[in-house]
């Protein structure tokens, strides 16, 4: 099959990945997307009870709002802010289940590896001209070797979080006691309620995750009174970790840092700061938590850990491919010094499109979280964006790959949480997206085109998508931290 006439493959069925598909569609381009998860962006079903601070209007992608108002979907009210489930169930499942979508969607289908057809990463000769080839694991048991003319890897970075040890190293005994640790956003009001009531729980981080967590187990507490929560950061700059408040472009988020300065300065929250994690140790009641503080060598005694420390790019599954990144951050090399978390925060990101993420490997590009690599500053309105230039460059419509439009809120918070202080149980949190300008692509005399691999997929054991039940790996940045310096895991002192 001639490389043109293949599908272009993306990896990831969350809102970004699912967006690219939409524009491809729009573009008369056949998309095939890969989704590890048994549902369509199974990850976001994990932080499902956060409710972002950006209302609808500024949460969805133009080319998916088009094919679905085409098929009668209506907008949900544009100023409400919805939940991880809301953006689910609402947008992301109507939109995978259009016909013109659901056929091109294979769930429990994980890429473990891309490469070209018979061309390894040393080889020059014809490199640009051969069909990409994706090693796709179906069911955890059938291999299939799947070819496209291009890939969008916007497979996220959701199951790839920083460890806790501060040199971006496990800590000692780390995984030995994996079972005391959550990594991310953990429901404490709702399903894990039982997990963290009437203990000792020591929170890591300094971004929006961390704090969208500590106010939870602030509501916790004033019904289960003995709960005890600490919460340990590397830094001192409290005045970063608070943010803009009232000079936040979104009222939702601004709220976020002085809701949580009010619970530390009732005394709900004990702070140790600053800490670096150098070990876990088993304790006869539960475990102590080592970490170096300027008076030295301090134990943390805790029952829970709830690590909120930032995540990085998997780019293992991407080793056969000629990729030029930024040494710190995994990001592009043109994108680095733009999304720089030290300098950056959500807000001052520039708009950027398919020259910023063009690759040496040709047609290849990483989207969404990914793209960003360990910075924590991504947006979901960024990631929409991203896709649509890249799709433009695609079907070789540069002008409109080049036309790079973004108009992002700046603050001191970049990503925060919502819950409420009467919320109880229901919903609450913390997430990202941000103001988008969605530039409309006129196309006209579209000739949708069918699955050319869909009867080769089945025998192998590809499914294709009847139902969808998750968001994305992309759309939460697991912490944000402040304007200098946007960073919830590793990336400031």
């Amino acid at each position: 099959m001639e490389a043109q006439t293949l599908p272009v493959a993306v990896i990831g069925a969350g809102p970004v990945g699912l967006a690219a598909a939409a524009h491809l569609i729009e573009r008369g381009e056949t998309p095939i997307v890969f989704e590890a998860g048994s549902a369509i962006g199974a990850n976001i079903r994990n932080w499902g009870h956060v409710r972002m601070f950006s209302p609808w209007e500024f949460t969805v992608d133009g080319a998916s709002v088009r094919l679905l108002e085409a098929n009668g979907w209506q907008m949900p009210p544009l100023k409400e802010l919805p939940t991880g489930h809301a953006l689910v169930d609402r947008y992301l499942v109507p939109f995978s289940q259009l016909p013109a979508v659901r056929q091109h969607i294979h769930l429990n289908a994980r890429v473990i590896a891309v490469s070209r057809r018979h061309i390894d990463k040393m080889k020059d000769s014809g490199r640009d001209d051969a069909p990409f080839v994706l090693h796709v694991m179906c069911d955890n048991q059938n291999e299939a070797l799947i070819e496209a003319r291009a890939v969008i890897d916007a497979s996220g970075t959701w199951h790839q979080p920083n460890p806790l040890g501060s040199g971006g190293l496990p800590a000692i005994g780390e995984k030995r006691h994996a079972q005391h640790i959550y990594y991310g956003i953990p429901d404490i009001l709702g399903k894990q309620r039982d997990r963290y009531a009437s203990q000792r729980v020591l929170v890591v981080g300094s971004g929006h995750s961390a704090i969208n967590a500590l106010l939870e187990l602030a509501q916790l507490k004033k019904v289960f009174a003995d709960t005890s929560i600490i919460w340990a950061m590397r830094g001192t700059n409290m005045r970063q970790v608070y943010g803009g408040g009232e000079d936040d472009a979104l009222p939702a988020r601004g709220q976020l840092g002085g809701r949580i300065k009010a619970h530390v300065d009732a005394g709900d929250i004990q702070i140790v700061s600053p800490f670096r994690v150098r070990e876990i140790a088993a304790a006869a009641d539960g475990i102590n938590v080592i970490g170096e503080t300027p008076a030295g060598t301090t134990s943390v005694p805790v029952d829970e850990i709830i690590a909120t420390t930032g995540a990085r790019p998997d780019l293992d599954m991407l080793r056969e491919l000629r990729l030029d990144l930024d040494p710190a951050l995994e990001s592009t090399r043109e994108l680095g010094p733009m999304i720089d978390p030290n300098i950056h925060s959500c807000g001052t990101v520039r708009p950027h499109g398919e020259a910023e993420l063009r690759q040496p490997e040709k047609d290849f590009y990483i989207v969404g979280m990914k793209s960003y690599g360990r910075a924590p500053t991504f947006l979901l309105a960024t990631g929409y964006e991203q896709v649509r230039s890249v799709v433009a460059a695609l079907v070789g419509d540069w002008e409109a790959a080049h036309d790079v439009q973004l108009n992002l809120p700046e603050t001191g918070v970049c990503s925060t949480d919502l819950a409420g202080e009467g919320a109880a149980c229901c919903g609450t949190t913390s997430s990202q997206p941000a103001l988008l300008s969605v530039s409309a692509i006129p196309i006209n005399g579209l000739k949708l085109q069918p699955s050319a691999l869909e009867a080769a997929l089945q025998p192998v054991g590809l499914q294709t998508a009847t139902r969808a039940c998750g968001c994305d790996d992309t759309c939460c940045s697991d912490g944000v931290k402040s304007t200098t310096c946007g960073c919830d895991s590793d990336c400031c002192s």
